[in-house]
């Protein structure tokens, strides 16, 4: 069975909403059982429960960490979105063996999401975003 346009547009807004909310458990609540959270860029993945765990880290690391939608297509069960993300560097940042010490700075970020659905839950968060300008903001390159 799959979702109309219109369901999803709502269920992608109440989504988005919840991310910049940052509220772990109504992201949850929309999340398939054996939905999959993969940030490639970064080269995380986490599955199920795990995902939402991860999630919380997100948050925890970027306590301010805000999304802003540039563009968006909804189709039936799934949704690509491009979205530009500002957050406040406050901890420690790593990407593999590089760390980056908290400078305190604004920075921002562009990125994108494929989002398939099933069942009008998420299934799949596939998350691509230009973490060379994190790296550049952040002071590593």
């Amino acid at each position: 069975m799959s979702t109309s346009s219109e369901q999803l547009q709502q269920t992608i807004d109440a989504y988005n909403d919840a991310w910049n909310a940052h509220d772990v458990q109504r992201i949850g609540s929309m999340h398939a059982p054996d939905m999959v959270f993969e940030n490639h860029t970064a080269g995380e993945r986490a599955e199920g429960e795990d995902a939402l765990a991860h999630i919380a880290k997100i948050f925890e690391s970027w306590p301010d960490i805000e999304f802003k939608t540039r563009r968006m297509y909804v189709r039936e069960d799934l949704v690509v979105q491009e979205w530009t993300a500002s957050a406040t560097h406050v901890k420690p940042l790593s990407r593999g063996e590089i760390v980056a010490e908290p400078s305190g700075r604004r920075i921002e970020w562009d990125g994108m999401d494929v989002i398939p659905f099933e069942r009008g839950k998420v299934k799949r968060k596939d998350v691509y975003s230009d973490s060379v300008s994190i790296l550049r903001q952040v002071g590593l390159l």
